[in-house]
Formats: C-alpha cells, structure tokens, sequence
C-alpha cells in the first residue's frame, strides 16, 4: 500500500517585525486593541532590498529549501509542486513556474491553487491524491503570501490590515511502501459560494474591472474594490461552525477520536476562534499550536509556517496523530488528518 508521508517540513518569514505600536502610528488602533480582538502583537511584513525584493515565490523558494533539504532530498527529486497563494507575483502566470525555475527542478508539473486561507489543506489533499494514484513520488506543497504590499494601512482599513502578515511554509509529501511510515488518513474539502462577498479582494477582475478602468477612469476606482473587504463578525459566526464540522469529519473517516488526537493545527485566523474550537473540544494546551501571536494570519502559508514551528520545536513527534484544518475566503473549508 501506498502512503503520502510528510518527510520535509520548513518555513521562512521576513526578518522584518511589525509591532502592533507600529501600526498605531500609521492608524487609529492600538496594542490592547488588537490584542484582545485577535491574539496578534506581531507580524511579519517584508522589505524591498537594494534592487530586489521579498516576492511570493522567493519566500516560497526559502521555505522550500528548508523543506527539501530537511527531507534529505534534492529540487531533481521533486516530481511536482501544488502552489498555494492568494499573493502571487504576477496576475498570470503562477508563482508554482517560478518556484520551480528558484530551485532549479526539472521542467516538472506546478499547479496554483487559489483557496486563500484554505489553499495548504486544498493543495495537501491534491497532492495526496496524486501521490496515492501513484502519478508522483515527492511533491513539494507549499503556502506563501505577501500580504503587506496590498494592505490599507489607514483608519478605513484597519480591521483588516492589522490581522495580515507575510510568510511562507512548505511541506514534502513523499510515495512510501514502509508499513512504519506515516500517512495522511482522511482529507476533506468544502465550499459555500454564496458567500464569496463576505471576504474578498473584488479588483481587478472581470466582474469589478480590469487595467483598462485603472488607465481610463483611476479616480472611480475606490478602495473598497482595491483592498481586501471582511465582514468580521459573518466570518468569525461561520468559521466557529465550520471548524467543528470539517473536524469531525476527517476523525470520523478515519475511525479516529479528538482523544486520540496528539496535536491540532488550525489556520492562524484569529486567535479567539481557535480558543473557541479548543475549548469545544476539550483540547489542553499541548495538544493545539498556535502562532498568531508572532506572525499575524498568513492565510495559505499559516498552517505550513505552524506545522513546521511544531515539529521544529518537538511538539509532533513521529508516529503522532495530527489534524489540520482551515476556514476562509470564498467561503471554503477543509481539514488533513495524518499520522506524522
């Protein structure tokens, strides 16, 4: 039998810290503020460097070196990457091409995928498909974001601004016949359209415009339609829902209880839904990471980024039962239950 077994993990964010005192000089808000509506004091944003600068894929490129190197691996052993990312650095074509051209792989498949916060889960279960059909061997997931270059840094967008941080992670997904290998045990993947409005970027885009209203009419496009948009109160209702449901139905197909869970691994959305979720499951603190605090919401690169701290840091150790699962943006939701 055929296991997806995670072999590599790794993860690279900005050296660039952002204080939540920071951010007050730029808008309205404050530390306690901030802190006590999501759990965050501290993000990552990047910084332009003499002539280059910190893009999407080149965060990805660091996290991914770590990643395959931590796998003992090379970029030639890598057969195909599944790209997440709501940040890429050209609107076409995706950043997986450019990953790929970084590390120096084969001219190997690369597939974007554009689930924003749910992207690491929606991109794990592809690449799980793919490794259990026998197409590939050793994929490379990878979740990256550069949200700070597209942020409204003033008092019509701090309820979304000050959330966002930039970072990436990638794991190493690799085919194993070894019976004591691990496995990825049970995935699911939702979605609820209806509901896309509620958290999004709405231009440029063939409903909202394109270059050409930016050329023609620049003074009619608002920020609204530029920056991101989020009715904070309709998500954080529906993410508490979701949560538990996508949960129980990952430990449900595998046969499996929150009790035999070793560690939980939300998305880093907001600090009080997972305390939310933890408490509703009667989940102790060993058993669920979180790095909000630290590194804000990273939206696809979140889980990879926490994944990776938790492993790095000997909280997931092999052979344990971990569950990561995610809520966002379109609104879509998923979760990956694998023994690590």
């Amino acid at each position: 039998m055929i296991k997806s077994t995670i072999k590599g993990v790794g993860f690279y964010v900005p050296d660039n810290v952002v204080t939540n005192d920071d951010l007050a000089k730029l808008m309205t808000t404050n530390d306690e503020w901030i802190t006590e509506r999501t759990g965050i004091r501290e993000r990552r944003h990047r910084k332009i460097r003499n002539d280059s600068q910190e893009t999407t894929a080149y965060l990805a490129f660091k996290a991914s070196e770590k990643a395959i190197q931590n796998a003992r691996l090379t970029a030639k052993d890598i057969d195909y990457i599944v790209f997440a990312t709501l940040s890429p650095d050209y609107y076409f074509p995706g950043c997986g091409v450019l990953l790929q051209e970084m590390l120096g792989c084969d001219t190997i498949g690369a597939l974007d995928v554009r689930n924003q916060c749910s992207g690491f889960v929606y991109a794990m279960s592809v690449a799980h498909a793919f490794i259990k059909s026998g197409t590939y061997k050793n994929i490379l997931v990878v979740g990256s974001e550069v949200h700070s270059f597209g942020l409204d840094f003033s008092d019509e967008g701090r309820g979304v601004s000050v959330i966002f941080g930039d970072g990436a992670g990638a794991v190493v997904l690799c085919a194993s016949e070894n019976e004591n290998a691990g496995d990825i045990l049970a995935v699911n993947m939702h979605s609820e359209g209806k509901y896309a409005d509620e958290l999004c970027t709405q231009f440029p885009g063939s409903k909202y415009g394109w270059s050409d209203r930016m050329r023609k009419e620049p003074e009619n496009v608002t920020n609204k339609e530029v920056y991101p948009i989020m009715n904070g109160n309709f998500v954080f209702k529906h993410a508490v829902t979701r949560f538990p449901e996508t949960m129980m139905e990952a430990l449900n197909k595998a046969g499996k209880t929150v009790e035999d869970l070793d560690m939980f691994i939300p998305h880093q959305a907001n600090l009080r839904i997972a305390q939310f979720v933890q408490q509703k499951f009667g989940l102790p603190d060993e058993k669920i990471f979180n790095n909000i605090q630290k590194y804000g919401n990273t939206t696809a690169a979140s889980i990879p980024i926490a994944l990776s701290e938790a492993i790095e840091q000997g909280k997931i150790k092999r052979g344990d039962l971990v569950l990561l699962s995610a809520f966002g943006s379109g609104f879509t939701w998923g979760s990956v239950l694998f023994e690590y």
